[in-house]
């Protein structure tokens, strides 16, 4: 494998590592924390979820995707239970459970070569390559921070000061690290 196939794996390994682990991670413990129990198992409708179960789905997506699909570990998933959760599991249990998931998969996406990012895999009934199944994890995630936020403002009606522009002097506010 050339030299700038190593190089590009290793920069997009970090940079994936570094969006689930430092930069998502945060704003969900930092969002779920301001909530009580039952906010956060709260569902607005019965045809949405509660963010109690957006942080299971979360989990199990991060699981199958990574540790199963490109790590080889068992694939025990049961995506519809995830959903079907009505709760109130304690969120800071489902966070710890959240959050250690997601060290696995940087573990696990440390240890890809730049050929097992090319490699293909079968993962959820889909055949995609690693470097896809690694970037739709991450998006995915990303996706439902967003939705976790939008959901704790709603319910806190406040700003949780996740935002902050470059040259913005940083407050207690806005301490998480920009993207």
């Amino acid at each position: 494998m050339p030299e700038k196939y190593s190089a590009l794996k290793t920069e997009f390994i970090a940079q994936a590592c570094h969006s689930l682990l430092h930069y998502h991670l945060p704003r969900i413990e930092r969002s779920v924390g301001r909530l009580s129990k039952a906010e956060v198992w709260r569902r607005p409708n019965p045809a949405s979820n509660s963010i109690g179960n957006l942080l299971l789905h979360m989990e199990g997506n991060v699981r199958q995707w990574i540790i199963s699909g490109l790590g080889g570990a068992p694939d025990r998933r049961r995506r519809d239970l995830e959903f079907r959760e009505l709760g109130p599991l304690p969120p800071r249990e489902t966070l710890a459970r959240l959050a250690q998931t997601v060290r696995e998969a940087a573990g696990v996406l440390a240890r890809l070569s730049a050929a097992d990012l090319l490699r293909r895999y079968e993962i959820q009934g889909f055949r995609v390559t690693g470097l896809e199944a690694a970037f739709h994890v991450a998006e995915h995630f990303a996706f439902h921070t967003g939705q976790i936020i939008y959901a704790t403002k709603s319910l806190r009606g406040e700003d949780l000061g996740f935002t902050r522009l470059p040259g913005e002097k940083r407050t207690r506010k806005n301490r998480l690290p920009p993207f």
